[in-house]
């Protein structure tokens, strides 16, 4: 069973809009047959769905512009879309509203390694940028779980993260420049070819503003130059509660991993199942995946004295990875966790929350005991480094009233996370999904601050409307007001 969204409004004269579009981008990058735009119904978060009234695909920058522009005309809200991974429903399609879908402007403009950085637009593959740089030996540092199939685009709207942002940061602290179509369809440069340019921060307001002030076409990016050695650590606990005592403990000791992941035992069983990577100790209670970097001697170091904290902490066994392959083998698992619960359960609802290291033993007893209150296993694989949680919530999305139950479920966690002075979003945006939650966090004044920055840049609320901020008819009550009717051969266009 999936809520949808109210159908699109059969009210707005749509065949104008239509022919200036195709006029402006061709007919063939226009979509307006009813079950073609059932592709474009949600994005990662796949609960809610609302089948737009039409979808465009523009190639380049100006066509962009000539999209934003057109709606502004016909005053049309529209909604921007990358890869449709993400999992918050920042590219959840609203009523009345275009899809704009950048996912056809997909090359690799320039790479420039005596600086180190490349200019892509939008619709590159995330891991695409570092295939193209690792011959020269260089690599992208943001790596979201999804980073085979996600976006730039996406990532710079959602400010994605990943295994390695602990020590290397999230998506804003690679991003030089943009090309920024504004939500009147003003082409501008922000930033540039370096870091650090006088003025205000703008690339980091744009920088997972979901879509809410313009449209993203082309990014400068920073690129790194590979490390001369990497060690993987695979650390097995008895108890999730002692596996996040041990990541406080190595944080505390000056020590900053490149990347530290933990899995429970819900979490490694079903990724045993589905990619086998026979690493995993099947009767863990948890296990820490840290991924240690830099000169060999610093390297060894390290891996000494994470092992002994490790120890410390109740580990079992503490096993070294150096060689590329077994490297490999340890994070595919991890990379195909979210994937992997489908073993466990048809449905999964994943929130996203931060808190503080110290504070991973007792959120995770609490995740624990609030499963068990409202009757739901809670799955928790996350970056625990930064102490960003992934925890998620196994249900059928088939029997009636569930979905509403985890989503409450989702909400007490992130209340939570809140409380012992964390966020209710580390990586995945707040988009349709948790913006109900942000009075939780932010007052009334910080909120209404918040509005003034988006309408001076937005100030008709044609970009992306509904997203972030809490309306009075929010967290799925909206989602859930009707069915949409059944599509018949007078739908289309």
């Amino acid at each position: 069973m999936v809520a949808h969204l109210n159908a699109p409004s059969t009210q707005r004269h749509w065949a104008p809009v239509i022919r200036a579009f195709e006029k402006a981008l061709g007919k063939d990058r226009v979509v307006r047959r009813k079950e073609e735009l059932l592709v474009y119904e949600c994005d990662g978060l796949a609960s809610y769905r609302q089948r737009p009234p039409v979808v465009v695909l523009p190639k380049t920058t100006e066509q962009v512009a000539a999209a934003i522009k057109i709606c502004n005309q016909f005053d049309v809200p529209f909604v921007p879309r990358g890869a449709g991974t993400g999992l918050s429903g920042g590219a959840l399609p609203v009523e009345d509203a275009v899809l704009i879908v950048t996912a056809t402007m997909n090359k690799i403009l320039t790479v420039d390694y005596d600086n180190q950085r490349v200019v892509v637009q939008p619709g590159v593959i995330n891991n695409w940028v570092t295939q193209a740089v690792s011959g020269a030996g260089f690599y992208y540092a943001p790596d979201p779980s999804s980073q085979s199939v996600c976006s730039v685009g996406g990532n710079v709207a959602e400010n994605s993260g990943g295994v390695h942002c602990l020590k290397y940061g999230v998506t804003t602290n690679h991003v030089l420049g943009v090309k920024l179509v504004l939500p009147e369809g003003e082409i501008v440069e922000i930033g540039g070819a370096v870091g650090e340019q006088p003025g205000y921060d703008l690339i980091g307001l744009l920088v997972g503003s979901e879509g809410t002030l313009g449209i993203v076409t082309e990014i400068t990016l920073r690129i790194l130059k590979a490390p001369e050695s990497i060690n993987v650590l695979l650390a097995d606990f008895t108890s999730v509660e002692a596996a996040g005592a041990a990541v406080s403990d190595v944080i505390s000791a000056g020590i900053v991993p490149a990347g530290m992941e933990m899995m429970d035992n819900f979490s490694l069983n079903a990724v045993e199942d589905v990619v086998k990577t026979e690493c995993y100790p099947r009767d863990a209670e948890a296990i820490l995946l840290i991924e240690i970097d830099g000169l060999p001697s610093e390297v060894a170091t390290c891996r000494d004295r994470i092992t002994t904290l490790c120890k410390k902490n109740g580990a079992r066994q503490v096993t070294v990875a150096a060689a590329p392959a077994e490297r490999l083998r340890l994070w595919k698992g991890r990379k195909a966790a979210f994937a992997a619960m489908g073993k466990l359960s048809p449905d999964y609802y994943v929130q996203d929350g931060v808190i503080p290291r110290t504070q991973l033993p007792y959120v995770l007893q609490e995740i624990a005991a609030l499963g068990e209150q409202h009757g739901y296993r809670v799955a928790n694989v996350f970056h625990a480094g930064d102490g960003n949680l992934h925890p998620l919530i196994l249900f059928n999305n088939r029997i009636p009233g569930q979905l509403e139950a985890v989503e409450e479920l989702g909400g007490d966690i992130l209340k939570l996370c809140v409380q012992v002075g964390g966020s209710i979003s580390g990586e995945h945006g707040i988009g349709a999904d948790k913006r109900c939650y942000m009075p939780d966090m932010f007052s009334a004044t910080d909120l209404e601050t918040m509005q003034w920055v988006r309408t001076s840049w937005n100030p008709k609320g044609l970009a992306n409307p509904t997203k972030i901020f809490p309306t009075p008819r929010t967290c799925g009550e909206a989602a859930r007001a009707t069915l949409p009717p059944k599509l018949t051969e007078g739908d289309r266009f």
